[in-house]
């Protein structure tokens, strides 16, 4: 059971609600530093946010007053929410934060930071944190996230307090779904079981009929790889998924910082010609969007694979009779074709080609290679 107030969201975490809110209500429990890991879609920022929201609400996390409100929303003015669209966060960045933390809060309790992605701090960003946190301020409060404890240099971590959450039940995601965003129960449990409990993927396969079909796509290619054209080709076809919907993600919202930006700076958008000032500043626009657009493409692109993963990891399960759920109940002719095509150790390293595949990639190996490459070894067996 889901604790109330700001809780609410932090769906599956009894351990963690359970630390962060004994933080809350006893002084004695409380540290200026926390670093919050759990797999892709466990809820981290939800429940840092619910954190931050708790620590500045008179009645230690309600979730109805205007401190809750605005600090789960982003909109309080002691509440700072850094989440990165790039690749990186870059030291001039992580100072900036540094000089904020030193400040006193000016109507919360606390100033509270909250890093959504620390395991994107570079590691002169990361020691520029440090210092911050060896010494602490005063009603300063740092929430860091990360996916584990190896995203995070060891001594910014080694000074922090250390909160683990857990990939949520597939049936608490659902009815999350269910309550908060009034989704169909059906469609919450394929949601959430297709997304396999990451909450964010899930509300998205659940409101978004082109997310449904790019994953049909992609899990459709492991019933079609026979030889070495179908691999090159299956390579393309996700590349171009990550392609599309990278583009399509980016292009609107591009155009309209350009624009943003031109008007900003007193600069006409239709002219042609700019003065020195303002091309220097759409060309770092420009730099600052091409990397969210790749950081865009490589997270669609593992996406992809972790569902074309859950193919194989669902065919040994039925291959070997194992009494545990299937992600893709729906698909069964298909997880039944790879089953029977492969032996155990077979889908094992189908397995481990994709576990591969998604390493080279996040290393900045070009993803058509990588996909290539692990194409080749899911090759049906003839």
């Amino acid at each position: 059971m889901t604790a109330p107030g700001v809780w609410e969201q932090t769906v599956g975490q009894p351990e963690a609600v359970t630390t962060l809110s004994r933080a809350v209500a006893d002084p004695d429990a409380m540290t200026h530093a926390w670093l919050l890991t759990g797999p892709p879609g466990s809820g981290r920022s939800v429940a840092a946010r619910s954190f931050a929201a708790a620590l500045q609400c008179p009645e230690g996390g309600c979730g109805s007053c205007l401190e809750c409100r605005t600090a789960m929303d982003g909109t309080h003015a002691d509440v700072s929410l850094v989440a990165t669209s790039g690749l990186s966060i870059g030291v001039e960045q992580a100072r900036e934060l540094v000089r904020l933390g030193s400040t006193r809060p000016s109507v919360g309790r606390y100033r509270v930071i909250v890093i959504e992605d620390a395991d994107r701090l570079t590691e002169q960003a990361a020691n520029a944190l440090l210092k911050v946190i060896e010494e602490p301020v005063s009603r300063t409060v740092w929430l860091l996230c990360a996916p584990s404890l190896d995203d995070v240099i060891i001594t910014v971590r080694s000074r922090s307090r250390h909160v683990r959450l857990r990939t949520p039940p597939v049936d608490a995601v659902a009815e999350l779904l269910v309550r908060r965003d009034g989704i169909d129960p059906a469609m919450a449990a394929y949601a959430a079981r297709a997304a396999q409990s990451h909450i964010g993927i899930a509300k998205r396969l659940a409101t978004d009929d082109g997310a449904r079909e790019r994953r049909h796509t992609t899990v459709s290619i492991a019933g079609r790889i026979r030889r070495v054209g179908n691999a090159i080709d299956a390579a393309a076809d996700l590349a171009s998924i990550a392609d599309e919907e990278s583009g399509a993600s980016s292009a609107d919202r591009d155009a309209a910082e350009r624009r943003q930006l031109l008007e900003r700076l007193g600069a006409d958008p239709a002219s042609r010609t700019q003065p020195p000032h303002v091309r220097s500043a759409v060309a770092a626009l420009e730099r600052e969007q091409k990397q969210r657009a790749t950081r865009f493409a490589r997270d669609v692109v593992d996406r992809s694979l972790v569902d074309l993963m859950s193919v194989y990891r669902d065919a040994l399960v039925l291959r070997l009779g194992t009494p545990v759920p299937l992600v893709n109940t729906e698909l069964g002719p298909l997880v039944s074709q790879v089953a029977q095509a492969f032996t155990p150790e077979g889908l094992l390293h189908a397995i481990d080609a994709i576990g591969t595949a998604r390493e080279r990639i996040d290393r900045s190996v070009a993803p058509l290679l990588a996909l290539e490459a692990m194409c080749l070894s899911l090759r049906l067996p003839r």
